[in-house]
Parts: C-alpha cells; sequence; structure tokens
C-alpha cells in the first residue's frame, strides 16, 4: 500500500497491535493515535504503536489517507461519521467493529453520500486482555479479516481496506453485514457467553481444584463485561438463535446422562470432536 498517513482511533489490543504491524513493515509510516485517554494514548506511543497522538479526532484525521477506527462497537459509528467529515475528499475509513449491521447502518443514515469511502471491516483476531500493553504484531498474521461493504461503497475503498490487512498478515473475505452478524453470534458472541456462564457457575471454593481445560474453555470470559454487554445487545436477536441452538444440544447431553445412555453420548461427543478437529490446532 502507498499511505501518507495513517490513523487509528482507538488504541486498544486491536489498535495498538495494527499500528505495530504497520511500522513493522514500515517504519517511517506515519500513524497518528487517537483517543479518549492521554494515558493510554502515551503507552500505544511508547511502544511503538503511533508516531503522534492526540484526544481531538477531528485534529487527528486531516492528512490521514486511511482511518481506521477500533473504538467500542457502541462508538464506532459515531467516530467514523467525524472521520469522514474531517478526514481529506479521497479517504478511507475503515472499522474493525465485532457487530456490523448497527454500524453500517448508522453511518450509511448519518454520513449520506461520504458512506461510499466507509467499509466496514471486522478483523478475527484479539484476546482477552486489552490495552496497548497488550498489542502485538503479529495478531493479524493468518488470521481472516470480514469485509462487509454496501451496495454504493466505491470498488477503490474496498481495494485499499483489502491492501491494508493483507500488508499485515491478514486474508480477507467480502459479505453481507447481516450474514457476518448472524455467523459471529455463533462462533464468537454465544462462545463468550457460554465460558461466562461456566465460569459464573463454577463455586469459588472449587476454583483451586480447576485445570488446564477449565482455564481453556474460561479463558475468553475475562473480557471486558461492558465491551461484551455491548456487542451482545447490538447483535441479540442473532446471538438468541445460537444461544436456543446450544442449548437443544446441551438438552441432548442432559438427556443422555439422566437416561445412563452411553452410545448416546458418545455420539454426542464425536460430533463436537468432530467438528474440533476439522478446524485444526
Amino acid at each position: 500500500m502507498q499511505r501518507k498517513s495513517v490513523t487509528i482511533v482507538g488504541v486498544g489490543l486491536i489498535g495498538a497491535s495494527l499500528g505495530l504491524a504497520l511500522r513493522r513493515r514500515d517504519a517511517q509510516l506515519e500513524v497518528v493515535g487517537v483517543g479518549r485517554r492521554a494515558s493510554r494514548l502515551r503507552e500505544a506511543e511508547a511502544i511503538g504503536a503511533v508516531t503522534r497522538w492526540t484526544t481531538d479526532l477531528a485534529a487527528g484525521v486531516p492528512e490521514a489517507d486511511l482511518v481506521i477506527v477500533s473504538s467500542p462497537v457502541g462508538l464506532v459509528a459515531e467516530h467514523a461519521v467525524e472521520s469522514l467529515r474531517a478526514a481529506p475528499p479521497d479517504a478511507v475509513v475503515t472499522d474493525a467493529g465485532s457487530v456490523k449491521r448497527t454500524i453500517v447502518a448508522d453511518v450509511r443514515r448519518a454520513a449520506g453520500p461520504l458512506a461510499r469511502r466507509f467499509v466496514g471491516g471486522h478483523p478475527i483476531a484479539g484476546g482477552e486482555r486489552n490495552g496497548p500493553g497488550a498489542a502485538r504484531p503479529d495478531l493479524f498474521t493468518d488470521r481472516l479479516v470480514v469485509l462487509t461493504p454496501g451496495a454504493t461503497t466505491e470498488a477503490r475503498a474496498i481495494e485499499r481496506v483489502e491492501s491494508l490487512w493483507r500488508s499485515v498478515g491478514a486474508a480477507t473475505t467480502r459479505m453481507s453485514a447481516a450474514a457476518h452478524d448472524k455467523i459471529l453470534a455463533a462462533t464468537s458472541h454465544m462462545p463468550h457467553v457460554v465460558a461466562a456462564a461456566l465460569a459464573a457457575a463454577t463455586r469459588a471454593d472449587d476454583l483451586p481444584f480447576t485445570g488446564s481445560g477449565w482455564a481453556d474453555t474460561t479463558r475468553i470470559a475475562a473480557g471486558d463485561a461492558e465491551l461484551w454487554t455491548e456487542i451482545l445487545t447490538r447483535n441479540g436477536e442473532h446471538a438468541l438463535k445460537a444461544l436456543d441452538k446450544f442449548a437443544k444440544v446441551l438438552a441432548n447431553f442432559r438427556s443422555a446422562l439422566e437416561q445412563n445412555d452411553a452410545p448416546r453420548l458418545t455420539r454426542l461427543l464425536e460430533a463436537g470432536k468432530t467438528h474440533r478437529d476439522a478446524l485444526g490446532s
């Protein structure tokens, strides 16, 4: 990619990792960090994720030809629209939010014709820790980034965002925002609920007896509760359907145990093993 300046709005795990990855490929690249907390922005600068920073979004994008909004999902649309209005007329804006329908619709409604330069995006990468201190430059290597352009999105904008993510080692795919939210409800949002439920259902007195299985299964439950509340409520319809499907499978396990039906229990366990094995390591 040929870039003069990139602005990253939100320098948490995703934003700071992207800054590190971009600057590892091009140490001369200017990466401007924008955020609400100066302390976090200073931390991002200290680790080399951004070259300069500001708490004023309008002041952080006038020279950018590419803006990546990695704010909490409830702020993404607002920050994307503000970026479209303040950035140069040929600048492209994308985001990293894990819920796409509401973000894409809100940007289209508020930005009007400017929304042609907005490309919804979601890198399927992350972790339970947040903030610049958790960032790493290889976070997106061999990961998938879903792009959700609309019918009026400029082709050159899509291509620039695809080039951005491929330059840091990720693969990209395109789909509608609705399709994205349906799939991610099953593969990301529902698993977080399940992990949180398992962690909450374990008595505090029993925690010293947990092993790697419990730790691995509940790892993502350590994620920010407010962040996940916003994600789940913004994708409630699909999250509920995913949970209903999970509840049916769980009910089958319960029924097999109640009836002491070992063959049925084996079939259920094998079904899970088959799907997990298909993913590889």
